[in-house]
């Protein structure tokens, strides 16, 4: 046993600030709402101010944020999070202002949530995933200007320096040559264009990333009419019309650029040294004692106390028993921040406090078992985990939501969906109303606008929901956000606005259309049009009432089927329901319901098991399909977690991706998705063929420093995109078994880039509103906020514009093109030579010119790749002993 004290008086002045904000706010959250999504305040004056939401995402380095995201669990369950993020300029009187505005917010919301400290540059993983297309950093704070946005101000000159691959970081620096390096991606903002130049080393993850953070900045900002051009800085003579414009502001470039500045490694690491201690007062001391190291049990921790768990100082995770005392729970946040001082861990360390029966999925699996006690869900179904995992449903009475209007907010709902519906379809980029008598039928083909209007207090509220296809252009895309605008704006801007991506439609959206939703795979509900006529199509249906039951096309096979659901099959004479064994009474009886709404046919019950032989026929013959009970459980007792896995820096690196996806699987990356049971890890097509290669090691590696003492047999599936097989798919919602053949790649997405405008016209513009004037005339001090958790797909850019990787590497800016195979050789005898010159070769015996620390430049892009194992772009961004090992195994060093 360890024990360890620390003196508690530095909590002192926190209470100061306590009074200070009690005497000043009579509540301060009042304007808290429960409803999914995300909420964000600055500390301004000792007091909470909220963030407007096209402001999310951006960042003053001088001021402290709260951050608030709930999110919609599987069933109908939903959580909270609660983040304090801290600039590195801000003082320490707003940090301990938001340290308490956390503690009061998570006791207003229940004691529920989650609370996590966050750092600037160190951010984790689940608060930057909130913010898709990235955050900014923003010099200053409330002092030096905080302004709302304004989208049509275009009195902006700043440069945005762009870092991450994943998480994309931008900071705001110098408008100078000086603040470029050949590494990484800068937008250089200018109000009407915007400019993206390329690092010669980037790669096509970051310059995509770049791109989408433009395109954001040019929506939420400019309302869609700024311009966006991209210059390739390995090849700035393609784009000559942008260099004029970026010579006009940057001035002249004055000798070469800074090499590249290596990522900050701020990803979460395995940590195999995981220690438990508890946590409480003695004699006005704060006591720290060790109760144990792994591997830990659940019985370790006591309802009647506080805990502490340390993984070797990359987290610390405090856990408060639910009859703690008030006290221990209220300082919880502030002893975990005592802890990390007292263990002299950097500042950066990850914070997360949790209360018991609210613990992550971080925290479970530090824990070598662990039981769920039973969880009732919200709206809709109550879910009881029994030991043999039965589960029982219990109906829920949707009427009280008349009667107790707080059970609408906990739950997500605003209403009991019974306000006005209106729908339009995007029709050659306008609006086109769409026939009542269709109402809740969405073609994957097509985007939608559906305005919702209700009364609240007397007074009229809106949502407006944008439903984008699958399958929808990308100008159809763009259109329906920019008929949003519109929408938006004939109400003055009293609605909602809420991007619904199809397959993840939100509750309230399915409510509205009172268990009627039908989502088409494909085609178009524009009328005159015909659809393709199909000898069958399948649906599956999900959910137990009105408020929560859509059907979704899947493909007509009998591998689509799932033994828990309730499946219609449409063919030409006769409409099959189709009852799995794992489905409840109440999903069978939505399952009829959708079938009068979905066919006028005859209709035929089908038991799972007793299917006639025409069943199969129409699918296409029998076939292996999801039959795995425990796909049942609505939360399993430890959850899924998926990983985007790297040895890029040297050693074995996860980064935990949170609430995933099937779009969160990157084709560059090795994925490993932990179901406790199995470990999978997804390999995408252009994953780097190192990391490929190690793959199985690095599963193994997790495994062994899993600080659960996770068994190391656990089995290991190793799977390549286009290849998933059932076990994998079904822990994801609404698989896409078409995701990747349907010219989503990011090859045939650069090959589909488009101008914009035309360069001369854009230049015009800048002529006339910005250039003339001063960096201090142009920025105005204003508040120029990008956003944050939607992000718009399609991709502009200029004629000329480019962003796949070049053949270049850092020693060559430039090869030759034409006349046989090219070398970027120092004597410029512009060929590239053959391997056998190259491959263990003593330096004397090498050809002219070549130099021997470098000889792998003289290869072909081929022949790189096959010696190395990894492309060239990816080499160069592996560390240099990394680069050596490689060099010394292909014979080149």
């Amino acid at each position: 046993m360890m024990e360890f004290r620390t003196d508690s008086k530095h909590e002192k002045p926190w209470s100061k600030f306590s009074r200070t904000m009690s005497d000043d706010s009579q509540d301060p959250f009042r304007n808290v709402h429960q409803k999914p999504g995300l909420q964000i305040w600055t500390i301004n004056n000792m007091q909470m101010v909220p963030v407007p939401a096209k402001g999310f995402g951006n960042f003053f380095e001088g001021d402290c944020y709260i951050v608030l995201y709930i999110s919609q669990n599987k069933g109908s369950g939903r959580s909270a999070d609660i983040h304090y993020w801290i600039g590195k300029a801000s003082s320490q009187d707003e940090q301990g202002a938001a340290a308490i505005f956390v503690t009061q917010l998570d006791e207003h919301l229940g004691g529920s949530p989650v609370q996590h400290r966050e750092v600037q540059d160190c951010e984790s993983p689940r608060f930057r995933s909130y913010f898709k297309n990235g955050l900014i950093y923003k010099k200053g704070g409330v002092a030096s200007g905080f302004q709302h946005v304004d989208p049509n101000t275009y009195n902006v000159l700043r440069l945005l320096h762009v870092k991450g691959r994943k998480h994309v970081k931008a900071s705001e620096v110098e408008v100078s040559w000086n603040s470029f390096n050949n590494g990484d991606i800068f937008l250089l903002d200018m109000g009407k264009a915007i400019v993206q130049w390329n690092g010669p080393k980037s790669n096509r993850r970051e310059k995509l990333k770049a791109v989408l953070l433009a395109q954001d900045i040019r929506d939420r900002e400019r309302g869609g009419r700024a311009q966006i051009g991209v210059v390739e800085g390995g090849n700035e003579n393609d784009s000559p019309e942008l260099m004029k414009v970026m010579m006009a502001v940057l001035g002249q470039r004055n000798g070469p650029l800074r090499e590249a500045i290596a990522d900050d490694q701020t990803d979460s690491v395995q940590s195999n040294m995981v220690r438990l201690y508890h946590v409480f007062e003695s004699s006005g001391n704060l006591v720290v004692q060790e109760v144990a190291t792994q591997p830990l049990t659940q019985d370790l921790l006591h309802s009647s106390d506080c805990y502490i768990l340390d993984q070797r100082g990359s987290s610390v995770m405090v856990w408060k028993g639910k009859q703690a005392s008030n006290e221990e729970r209220r300082e919880a946040l502030n002893r975990a921040v005592g802890y990390i001082k007292a263990k002299n861990y950097p500042s950066s360390t990850s914070v997360e406090v949790m209360t018991e029966g609210g613990e992550s999925a971080m925290f479970k699996h530090s824990f070598k078992s662990w039981k769920e006690k039973g969880q009732t869900w919200g709206l809709g179904t109550t879910y009881s985990v029994g030991k043999i995992a039965k589960v029982e449903q219990v109906k829920f009475d949707v009427m009280q939501l008349h009667a107790r209007p707080e059970l609408a907010a906990k739950q997500r709902m605003v209403d009991d969906a019974t306000g006005d519906v209106k729908v339009w379809r995007i029709e050659d980029l306008e609006l086109a109303e769409v026939n009542p008598s269709t109402y809740g039928q969405f073609y994957g083909g097509d985007c939608y606008l559906v305005l919702y209007s209700y009364q609240r207090s007397h007074q009229q509220q809106y949502i407006l929901y944008m439903w984008q296809g699958r399958h929808a252009t990308k100008d159809e895309i763009t259109a329906c956000a920019y008929q949003a605008v519109n929408v938006d704006s004939k109400y003055n801007g009293a609605p909602v606005q809420v991007r619904v991506v199809m397959g993840k439609e939100p509750r309230h959206f399915l409510a509205i259309f009172k268990g009627k939703l039908i989502i088409f795979e494909g085609g178009t509900g524009r009328p005159g049009v015909v659809n393709p006529d199909k000898d069958a199509r399948l649906f599956q249906v999900r959910g137990t009432e009105e408020l929560t039951t859509k059907a979704t096309e899947v493909p007509a096979m009998a591998s689509s089927l799932n033994t828990n659901d309730v499946f219609l099959l449409k063919t030409g004479h006769t409409c099959y329901l189709w009852y799995g064994k794992g489905c409840s009474g109440d999903e069978r009886q939505m399952g009829r319901a959708m079938s009068d709404v979905l066919s006028k046919q005859d209709k035929q019950v089908v038991m799972e098991g007793q299917e006639p032989a025409k069943f199969w026929v129409a699918l296409g013959g029998k076939a292996p399909y999801a039959s795995d009970k425990r796909l049942q459980r609505e939360e399993p007792a430890y959850s899924p977690r998926l990983f985007e896995c790297s040895n890029q820096s040297g050693r074995f690196r996860m980064t935990e991706v949170e609430d995933f996806s099937q779009s969160d699987l990157d084709e560059e990356d090795v994925m490993l998705l932990d179901t406790w049971e199995e470990i999978f890890l997804w390999v995408g097509i252009s994953a780097n063929q190192y990391e490929t290669k190690e793959a199985l090691n690095s599963a193994e590696d997790y495994l062994r420093t899993h600080p659960a003492d996770r068994d190391p047999d656990t089995p290991v599936i190793f799977i390549k995109q286009g290849y998933e097989p059932l076990t994998f798919t079904g822990w994801f919602n609404a698989w896409d078994p078409h995701k990747w053949s349907g010219g989503n790649s990011y090859e045939e997405m650069k090959n589909k880039l488009s101008d914009a405008a035309s360069i001369s016209q854009i230049t015009v513009d800048l002529n006339n509103a910005n250039l003339n004037k001063s960096p201090a005339e142009m920025s105005g001090g204003g508040y120029r906020a990008p956003g944050g958790p939607m992000s718009y797909p399609p991709v502009y850019g200029f004629q000329g514009s480019d962003l796949s990787p070049r053949s270049s590497t850092p020693s060559s800016p430039s090869f030759f093109k034409g006349g046989g195979t090219s070398s970027p050789s120092a004597g410029g005898s512009g060929m590239y030579l053959k391997p056998e010159l190259l491959i263990n070769k003593s330096p004397s015996e090498l050809p002219q010119g070549v130099d021997p620390s470098q000889r792998e430049e003289f290869l072909s892009d081929v022949d790189f790749q096959n010696l190395l194992g990894t492309s060239r772009s990816d080499f160069h961004r592996l560390p240099k002993w990394r680069q050596t090992d490689l060099k010394k195994k292909a014979g080149l060093f």
